[in-house]
Parts: structure tokens; sequence; C-alpha cells
């Protein structure tokens, strides 16, 4: 990576690196770095966990979300307008929502202080907790709010020495990336 490759040049070689991979593949690479996070110590001691419902393209979540759904409150962004709104999961009541992602039904849940652990995708992340979204911001206008520690995961191919950042762009604490 180079530091003239601009974001969406970036988010290009990852997707055609996603793609040339093939679900198949993804979805072993997801299963390490899942197991990653579920024997990391703060998502152990976490009872209150932000996480995300996978597209076929991410590290795969939609087991964890099963496994840990009475063990932990686990929370789901949905997308309202240009932001992003967190419910808690229930298995019983998702609906599609934007982008085809499914999403939680019910009540905004506005606790941010009573999260303990954010668990945030991304098409790139680097040394210094940079992320590269796909570049709506969502995670970036929700983020400041979250006072928790904040963990990306990303496929290894995804993880880089450094990424294009600006300064509104949020960082997380860790990465996890297999």
């Amino acid at each position: 990576m180079t530091d003239d490759m601009t974001k969406a040049e970036l988010r290009k070689i990852i997707k055609a690196e996603k793609h040339r991979l093939g679900e198949d593949v993804l979805l072993q690479m997801s299963d390490r770095v899942v197991s990653l996070l579920e024997h990391h110590p703060v998502f152990i001691h976490a009872s209150t966990v932000l996480l995300y419902y996978s597209l076929p393209d991410e590290v795969a979540t939609h087991d964890l979300l099963m496994k840990y759904a009475d063990q932990k409150t686990i929370l789901l962004p949905v997308v309202v307008d240009d932001n992003l709104q967190l419910r808690v999961y229930r298995p019983e009541r998702m609906r599609t929502g934007a982008f085809g992602i499914m999403e939680p039904e019910g009540e905004a849940f506005t606790r941010y202080p009573d999260i303990d652990l954010a668990v945030i995708p991304g098409m790139a992340f680097d040394d210094e907790g940079h992320r590269l979204g796909r570049g709506r911001g969502f995670y970036d206008r929700l983020l400041p709010f979250i006072p928790c520690e904040k963990i990306g995961l990303c496929f290894p191919f995804q993880y880089m020495e450094h990424i294009p950042s600006e300064p509104h762009d949020i960082r997380v604490d860790e990465v996890i990336h297999g």
C-alpha cells in the first residue's frame, strides 16, 4: 500500500481480492478471525457488545450472533437516514433493511456508556487502527459516542501497514485479522 493510493483505489483492490478468493474461502478465513474474537478477554468479559450482521464479503458473524444471543446483550446497527441507530439483536425480530442487510426491529438502544465492546467491520485496517469503511461514514458518525474498546474485524489481506485516513476517521483500538 503506497501513500498516494486513494481510498477508492484501495476499496477496488480489496473488493477484487474478495471476489478472487470467493465466499467459501472467506468463510473459512472467518472461522479463525471469529475464534480469536471469542477468546479475546474483552469479548469474554463484555456483557453488552456492538456487533454487525455480516455481508457475504465480510468476516462472517451470523453464527457468533446466534451463539451469544442468550448470553450477552448483542447490539446491531440499523441505518436510519444517514446515521446508524443501535438496536438489540433478537433472532426472531429481524428484517431486511438498508443495503439488503438484516436489521433488528424494536426500540433504539441509546445507553452508549453501557456498551462494553464495539466490534467493527471494515474494508481495510492498518497498524495504527485506521479504518477504511465503504465510504458512507456511518461508523465515523456513530463511534465518537461509544466510549468502549473498539475492535476491527477483517481478513488477513485487509490488514495493512498503512491506509489513507483523514482527521474525521475514527480509529479502532485493536484489529483482529487472523
